[in-house]
């Protein structure tokens, strides 16, 4: 086995051929032992609160808890598998063990990102890393080229969407093991797919989480965020638990990037924030493959993510950008209850401005709110951008997990669809879109007791008296069914209508690898234009230095004359010349061959 220090670090390392160090931080505590394969032994201190222990004959999935000094038992919060749950014992892991088949792989550039984003345990019947393997071919010669997983960290229960993860380094026990989850990557990096994980570092979940027992100092006692307290990454073992964490998925599991969630809640008086010096070590440590960071923010900011003259990003790849999904929900279903009155007023208009210029809201008052929101952002790149009309957020927030081809209509939501993946921002697709998936996405959790009972009534209380939802019974989160129904049902791949929506994503995908990605290396701030808007219509363009790129969308009840649009016409849903009917789309593109 070859040796692998991590001295200083949380957690069980290798640091010889059968020499196993823990490290636990635990200030909270004046002893802690270790319990490895039924053995307890004290562990020593090793100042400012940190505990150690160094152990031979430890063989590779081996079991341990940390024992506290009333006698609790509690898992490794730096745990790098769980035997099964989250409060059992972890699993010491040898990082060496997996052998690496596709050791040529060398990334993907991020302009031929087409992002799909993926829950392991609903993305199959079986709901398995090895399950979805079977899955990469379909993905592959789709045209998809990213994989985006929902968290993996270990959670409580089996079922959930992975945001309440505990064990920030521990890939989640129910799914499979650590080398599963490697096989899964590996068999990706042979299909041309990249894949890169969601990451949480604003919060832990309710259950299995015990750093408020061990280390108080951990979390802040006067911040809260909306879904606990807030970590104090202003101390140092804090801090090092969630720098260490992003470096550890991506090298341990070869991972292609990382999403980072709900970043505005991650506040931290650092004079380097610790988002911003997470980036920074990454960029540093890996040089080998291009690395894809990107991030959720409700302030629409851009100070994380500026690109250099040669189209390099230094620091973050992309943001989130839920204003377009909020702008494309309101303009195809008239929703405007909630976060969707920001966007009731024109949405074409709105969505005209954020797909020529970054942002909907850059500094003007958000009406839901009542306070200023964003900056901005018409000198980023388009690729800044991360776009999509659906996603697990937005579908499985609703009261029954309604996705747009339901609430919007088939016809719409392909209008909506190769606008999508035919804009010079990059697109993402949420699981089962590609062929018109009516399948819901509803919030599933696995808890028992009092917090399922929490969790449940919570859930109801949220959609008591919301717009739409009047009188609704809210599936319980708890209950299997609900996971059940959630699942995606493959046999659609199958039907003729399937298979429609199959083949209208294969060309839109092709067309977009063929003519849209080679605008995208040079495609700079300030390129965007809109062209005309009317109800439900909008057109719009983007001058870049190897083309015009401009799309036409039409989901109003009235056809509505095209406007003047350079170049030849690349798509056209359905066929047609002079005027847009409804729920329509044109894409025309200029180069020097075409102009």
């Amino acid at each position: 086995m070859e040796s692998k220090s991590f001295s200083g670090s949380w957690g069980a390392s290798y640091v010889a051929e059968d020499e196993v160090c823990f490290r636990l931080w635990a200030s909270g505590q004046q002893r802690v032992a270790l319990r490895l394969s039924g053995e307890d032994r004290e562990m020593k201190q090793a100042g400012d609160g940190w505990f150690e222990l160094q152990v031979s004959g430890v063989s590779p999935g081996a079991e341990y808890h940390f024992v506290l000094a009333d006698g609790m038992v509690v898992p490794d919060p730096a745990s790098r598998a769980q035997k099964a749950e989250v409060n059992g014992p972890s699993l010491v892991t040898d990082p060496t063990r997996y052998r690496w088949k596709n050791t040529a792989w060398h990334g993907r550039p991020w302009i031929e990102t087409v992002v799909y984003e993926m829950h392991i345990g609903t993305f199959t019947p079986e709901g398995t890393y090895k399950a979805a393997i079977e899955k990469l071919p379909y993905l592959a010669g789709l045209g998809i080229t990213m994989i985006e997983i929902l968290p993996l960290s270990q959670f409580g229960g089996d079922r959930g969407w992975g945001y309440d993860g505990v064990l920030l380094y521990a890939p989640h026990a129910a799914y499979g093991t650590p080398d599963e989850f490697k096989a899964f990557v590996d068999a990706a990096h042979g299909h041309g797919l990249s894949v890169v994980l969601d990451i949480v570092l604003n919060h832990f979940g309710p259950e299995g989480n015990y750093l408020p027992l061990l280390s108080p100092e951990f979390f802040h006692k006067e911040r809260v965020t909306p879904w606990g307290a807030g970590i104090a990454y202003d101390v140092d073992a804090a801090r090092r638990y969630i720098l260490e964490a992003p470096l550890y998925w991506l090298e341990e599991y070869h991972l292609d990037g990382l999403r980072f969630d709900a970043i505005d809640q991650i506040e931290d008086s650092a004079s380097e924030h610790v988002l911003i010096e997470i980036a920074r070590r990454i960029r540093e440590r890996i040089v080998d493959r291009p690395i894809h960071l990107t991030t959720e923010d409700s302030r629409n900011v851009i100070f994380l993510h500026p690109y250099e003259e040669d189209g390099t990003a230094p620091l973050f790849t992309g943001e989130w950008n839920d204003d377009f999904h909020n702008a494309v929900h309101v303009l195809a279903t008239g929703e405007t209850h909630a976060y969707y009155a920001d966007f009731a007023d024109e949405p074409e208009k709105r969505v005209a401005k954020i797909l020529t210029e970054g942002f909907a809201y850059q500094g003007e008052i958000s009406s839901q709110s009542g306070e200023t929101r964003g900056v901005p952002s018409a000198g980023q790149p388009p690729v800044a951008f991360v776009d999509f009309i659906q996603n697990h957020d937005q579908v499985g927030n609703r009261a029954q997990g309604e996705r747009l081809i339901t609430l919007a209509g088939a016809d719409r939501t392909k209008a909506l669809l190769a606008t999508l993946l035919l804009s010079p921002h990059i697109p993402l697709l949420f699981m089962g879109e590609e062929y018109g998936e009516t399948q819901p996405f509803l919030f599933f959790t696995d808890f028992h007791g009092d917090l399922a009972k929490a969790v449940r009534e919570g859930r109801a209380r949220e959609f008591a008296g919301h717009s739409g939802h009047e009188g609704e019974s809210v599936p319980d989160p708890n209950d299997a069914q609900t996971f059940m129904m959630s699942k995606l049902d493959w046999q659609k791949t199958a039907s003729d209508e399937g298979q429609a929506w199959l083949a209208l994503t294969r060309t839109l995908l092709a067309l977009r690898q063929e003519r849209i990605v080679p605008l995208l290396a040079t495609a700079g701030g300030h390129s965007g234009k809109v062209v005309a808007t009317a109800k439900g219509f909008l057109a719009v363009c983007w001058t870049f230095p190897q083309g015009t790129l401009s799309i036409a969308l039409n989901v109003g009840e009235d056809p509505q004359p095209l406007p003047d649009l350079p170049g030849e016409t690349i798509f056209s849903w359905p066929e047609t010349t002079d005027n847009l009917p409804q729920n329509a789309v044109m894409v025309r593109l200029m180069t020097g061959e075409s102009a």
